[in-house]
């Protein structure tokens, strides 16, 4: 077994207490958010360019080892899945998933109904792996650990954990459509990680379906996690992890940039594109010529004709101009607004404020926010507020301000009572917060 291939090195002691500072619990938030702020330079890229950034983030994995088994110590733990457990709001399937992976078989074992810890202390018992759904909906750490991570990344943070008996394997080999960081939390597991095999699986859309071993060549990167080991590989790089017969195994894998690419963006922007260059300019709305169908089409493709090469040349030169009808920051609002409907709400301080992004549509100003969502994914609507548009330049004033606390009286409204009317709205939708407690008279 390859511990470090050539090209996949773990980071030197020295580089570990910045490359990837960020993924680790820290006890306050405020300076949570201060300390992954000034870490995550190494993951994001943002200021100096990083060799992470550079080499890493998209291309190839990385394993950066901790030698120290306390690292992530008040993440998560198997006790405190055994807590959750026995709350009683657990159920197979919406929640946990048990699963085996044994001769090539991948099966998963979901009883129907609640997660009994009974039921799925034994299955754990008799060698089957317990993958926790969403733990940031059960554990108050993991969700405070990943409201973070997401305003770095500028993209929804998920995660799920994974329990592993002994000398057993719970999943089949299988990429992702999320860049992944698996966090050791508890005991090892032995990790085969393998490069894309086509151009088409190089960050790919969508995760695969579960793959065979002989559908894999070498691994470009095989090695032991330990407790306080990290390991990031892309989307689209092929994955599989064992338990060595003398440990248990838990960790978490903390997922980001999930439909977050160029691509994804072009999907909101062209069609706006489109629609209004049809609006503003007749060459868009012109006919087409009456016999078309008689030389395009895949019949006519390998005939030389003037009129396809003309015809050709009319698409290229429509497209071309669509670039000048591109409502480019209306396309980024709107994945702005996609992605605070996908953020996990917030964890806030009293030294903070959580405003949010508003997009302005015709009939007003709608103000969207996280404050309100749920820790499970899309378990509820967008938030948002429809405001008078003569409060736009309040909130651009509040966007502009923050992390700094304002006077209400400093509000660009016309009357004292409209400062006053925006102020409490904002404070009771706990998108802002005040500096000192409200005293009650």
């Amino acid at each position: 077994m390859a511990e470090q291939p050539s090209g996949c090195q773990s980071t030197s002691r020295a580089a570990d207490s910045a490359v990837l500072g960020s993924f680790r619990p820290r006890g306050e938030i405020g300076r949570a958010r201060a300390k992954v702020g000034t870490d995550y330079e190494a993951v994001s890229g943002s200021g100096k360019k990083t060799m992470f950034a550079a080499r890493r983030w998209e291309r190839a994995p990385l394993l950066v080892r901790r030698g120290e088994p306390g690292y992530y110590a008040g993440l998560f733990s198997s006790a405190e899945l055994d807590g959750i457990l026995r709350s009683g709001e657990v159920r197979f399937g919406a929640h946990l998933d048990v699963t085996s992976y044994a001769e090539g078989v991948r099966e998963t074992h979901n009883p129907a109904g609640r997660a009994l810890p009974a039921v799925v202390w034994d299955f754990y018992q008799n060698g089957c792996s317990l993958r926790l759904l969403c733990p940031q909906a059960f554990s108050a750490t993991v969700w405070q650990f990943l409201s973070i991570l997401q305003e770095h990344f500028g993209s929804m943070a998920g995660a799920n954990t994974y329990l592993t008996p002994p000398g057993s394997q719970g999943f089949a080999p299988h990429y992702d459509d999320i860049e992944a960081f698996v966090l050791q939390l508890e005991g090892k597991k032995h990790w085969r990680v393998y490069g894309p095999r086509t151009e088409a699986e190089v960050l790919p859309q969508f995760s695969s379906a579960n793959l065979t071993q002989a559908e894999l060549g070498e691994p470009v990167l095989e090695a032991v996690l330990e407790a306080g080991d990290l390991l990031y590989f892309p989307r689209g790089f092929i994955h599989q992890g064992v338990c060595l017969p003398d440990a248990h195994s838990l960790h978490i894998t903390v997922s980001s940039y999930q439909r977050n690419s160029w691509g994804d963006l072009l999907e909101k922007l062209l069609p706006a594109a489109l629609q209004m260059a049809l609006e503003e300019d007749v060459e868009y709305r012109q006919g087409l010529p009456m016999d078309y169908l008689g030389y395009m089409g895949v019949t006519h493709s390998d005939v030389a004709d003037a009129r396809r090469t003309a015809f050709v040349e009319k698409v290229q030169s429509l497209i071309k101009k669509l670039i000048d009808y591109a409502p480019i920051d209306a396309a980024v609002d709107q994945r702005a607004k996609s992605f605070l409907h996908d953020c996990l709400p917030p964890v806030l301080t009293q030294s903070e404020k959580a405003l949010n992004g508003g997009t302005r549509d015709e009939a007003g100003v709608m103000l969207y926010y996280t404050t309100e969502n749920s820790r499970v994914y899309h378990k509820e609507e967008p938030k948002s507020l429809e405001i008078d548009p003569e409060y736009t330049d309040s909130i651009e004033f509040l966007l502009s301000s923050y992390p700094n606390h304002v006077s209400v009286d400093t509000l660009p409204c016309e009357a004292l009572e409209d400062k006053i009317s925006l102020a409490t709205l904002l404070f009771e939708k706990g998108i802002l917060t005040t500096k000192k407690p409200l005293v009650q008279v």
